[in-house]
């Protein structure tokens, strides 16, 4: 049986995207039969032991850096990598595993890669996003300046010398292809969900449509971190005409982020008062509620070098839900929503385009069954865990195939 050791950035019970795709690859990777371990580095927080057993998982942790070190950025990463060697090293000596399975950002499989090379471990690097293009969406560099160049030559010489490369989409694998990785060293496993997760056209909860104040209304919503790069700013600048047109309109933002404050801002400049509810971060298990909740779900990401180059979970929930999903017409959408068909598509950063749009589908309830069907059909399909996982194997069974007798048995 193949035993892979994942080292990742960070892990649940931490809410994030890569925190959930971490634990759908972790379940199906156990339903077909791979034993796995798991190491999470400093970037996991503070931590009361050394493992901890989350979801039937155990997390070996690593303790996040202290003192001066915690408050530069370069001591903090070259701690963090320090740190996470030692326990990758700790970790493999006891566990031995047959392969290394490191996920963004570069820093895990650079812990990682002396640990392996040591040892003859195959090391699979599995890149979910542009480190550098999301610094620069959080402000913490400018595109082209020191920082971001040494970030982007960080995560090349991690996916040059790793033994195999994964990505998320498309538009990494391009990435990828582009800083000059083979493309037979490349494969993709998408974003997915687990259809049997989602209940598909669940009625919406009453005791949380008054809680809401939303029973008897249209609703929009957004549920997932507030980034910058997720223009909910687009969102909000687009209400006002949506307002007048349809009355008993109300937009649900569930969540919360680096933007939330700004956000709560806006919505005051335009004056929006209760057509906005801000409700903050849900418990996981309710998420679903407030799917149920909403009729149209919509997702107006800006168009830059991240959002054309990444695709993100959250559209991919609302389909196998059964909402309505409206998303601007970037290269990450367009990987998961065919327009018109799964949902509708918009311009980006264009209030009225997205007014126009999401009008035109509240406007034409007779659509809406036709659009849920085919989006359900397609997660169903396509977009599940079990066939996005299942592309693993074959890369895995070559790598073991590939490693020497000698390296392995040391």
């Amino acid at each position: 049986m193949t035993r892979v050791l994942h080292v990742l950035d960070h892990s649940i019970p931490l809410h994030s995207g890569y925190s959930f795709r971490t634990r759908s690859i972790l379940r199906q990777q156990r339903a077909m039969g791979i034993e796995t371990d798991q190491i999470t580095s400093g970037k996991q927080g503070k931590i009361v032991a050394g493992e901890a057993e989350i979801d039937g998982f155990r997390f070996h942790r690593t303790a996040p850096p202290k003192g001066i070190l915690s408050r530069l950025s370069v001591l903090r990463n070259l701690s963090i990598v320090h740190d996470l060697r030692r326990r990758v090293a700790e970790v493999v000596r006891d566990a031995r595993p047959d392969i290394i399975h490191a996920h963004s950002p570069c820093l895990t499989a650079i812990a990682a890669l002396p640990v392996a090379r040591r040892l003859g471990i195959p090391l699979v690097y599995e890149m979910r996003a542009s480190w550098e293009d999301a610094a620069v969406d959080h402000g913490t560099c400018r595109e082209g300046d020191l920082r971001y160049r040494v970030t982007r030559m960080l995560e090349t010489h991690a996916l040059r010398h790793a033994d195999a490369i994964m990505t998320i989409c498309e538009g990494l694998r391009e990435e990828i292809e582009a800083r000059g990785i083979p493309p037979e060293r490349i494969t993709v496993i998408p974003n997915a969900v687990d259809p049997e997760a989602f209940s598909y056209g669940r009625a919406a909860d009453p005791a949380l449509l008054d809680e809401l104040g939303l029973r008897g209304k249209r609703v929009l919503g957004f549920i997932g971190s507030f980034y910058a790069y997720e223009g909910l700013h687009v969102l909000l600048d687009a209400m006002p005409g949506l307002s007048a047109a349809c009355p008993d309109l109300r937009l649900l933002l569930v969540g919360g982020g680096y933007e939330e404050k700004r956000l709560r801002e806006h919505a005051l400049r335009l004056g929006l008062g209760e057509s906005v509810r801000f409700v903050g971060r849900v418990p996981h298990d309710r998420v679903q509620d407030y799917y149920s909740a909403c009729d149209v779900m919509v997702y107006p990401r800006l168009d830059m070098r991240l959002t054309r180059i990444v695709t993100p979970l959250k559209p991919l929930e609302a389909m196998a839900q059964g909402s309505l999903v409206a998303a601007s017409d970037i290269g990450g959408h367009r990987e998961m929503i065919r327009d018109q068909e799964t949902g509708i598509l918009f311009r980006p950063s264009d209030p009225a385009a997205l007014a126009q749009a999401v009008g035109a589908i509240l406007a034409s309830p007779g659509r809406w069954p036709a659009l849920r069907t085919s989006a359900r059909r397609y997660i169903e399909e396509e977009r599940n865990w079990a066939r996005s996982v299942s592309r693993y194997l074959p890369v895995y069974e070559r790598l073991l195939r590939g490693a020497r007798p000698e390296r392995r048995a040391s």
